[in-house]
């Protein structure tokens, strides 16, 4: 169920595609891992899955990737 708030939470901030993010989640901790595009979109995965309900910490593994121009 946090998984599931997780990535509707990181859809609805911007974190969705074409940043590739993969949501784990084991005992209430949360583990963000995949790339983002842009270091806000890092920043704002972290916050947000902060502030569910369930969720005790955050172990942040996300890398920034802008896109090949």
């Amino acid at each position: 169920m946090i998984t599931q708030q997780v990535t509707n939470k990181l859809a609805s901030r911007g974190v969705g595609a074409p940043c590739h993010v993969t949501v784990l989640t084991r005992n209430g901790e949360v583990t963000l891992s995949g790339t983002v595009r842009h270091g806000h979109q890092k920043n704002t995965a972290v916050q947000a899955t902060t502030g569910i309900a369930g969720v005790r910490r955050v172990i942040d593994r996300l890398t920034v990737k802008a896109k090949a121009v």
